[in-house]
């Protein structure tokens, strides 16, 4: 558990003993009294937790809704097409927890070139891995190559964007498709 986790984990502790606090001073307070009025507020004080707790289930249940549709706009299990061979360098992650190899499978990104962002996707091969910091040739397919190629021409470096990170650099090292 992290340092802000445990911290979390204290205030909620905290927060609730005060809450349970206030529901006895109030449960044994005279109907009126000042002391049923501050049993009644630190109650309140136990809200913004519930809030808190109720937004983050809400975000972990859109974020993992089942079935949800592909926003990236490649379809779902479509052959992979390669568009560019592309030399790729993944940045090391900040958090040491993040730093793993790059396991097999498809990875989703856009591909910047000065302000222009095009969508992508790459496949790390069954059986292979690699680490970040190493430079890495692989095949990219756009999601629009008639728009994306024109500003992909050999030697050309861009920047990988995920979300709303930069997580690597690369150039361009051959065309494969004019599509």
């Amino acid at each position: 558990m992290t340092t802000i986790q445990a911290r979390r984990r204290l205030i909620v502790i905290v927060l609730l003993c005060v809450a349970v606090g206030g529901a006895l001073l109030r449960h044994f307070a005279a109907p009126g009294s000042t002391a049923r009025d501050v049993g009644t507020l630190l109650m309140v004080l136990w809200l913004p937790v519930i809030g808190s707790v109720v937004a983050w289930l809400f975000a972990k249940l859109r974020r993992t809704a089942p079935g949800a549709a592909d926003s990236s706009g490649f379809e779902a299990r479509s052959a992979f097409h390669p568009h560019a061979l592309v030399e790729l360098t993944m940045r090391a992650s900040q958090l040491p927890s993040q730093d793993v190899p790059i396991a097999e499978g498809e990875y989703r990104c856009a591909l910047v070139v000065d302000n222009e962002g095009f969508s992508a996707r790459w496949l790390v091969a069954p059986g292979r891995a690699f680490r970040r910091g190493t430079a890495q040739a692989l095949e990219v397919e756009f999601l629009a190559p008639a728009l994306a190629l024109p500003r992909f021409p050999r030697d050309a470096v861009f920047r990988m964007l995920v979300d709303e990170s930069f997580v690597g650099d690369g150039r361009v090292l051959r065309v494969l498709d004019r599509a």
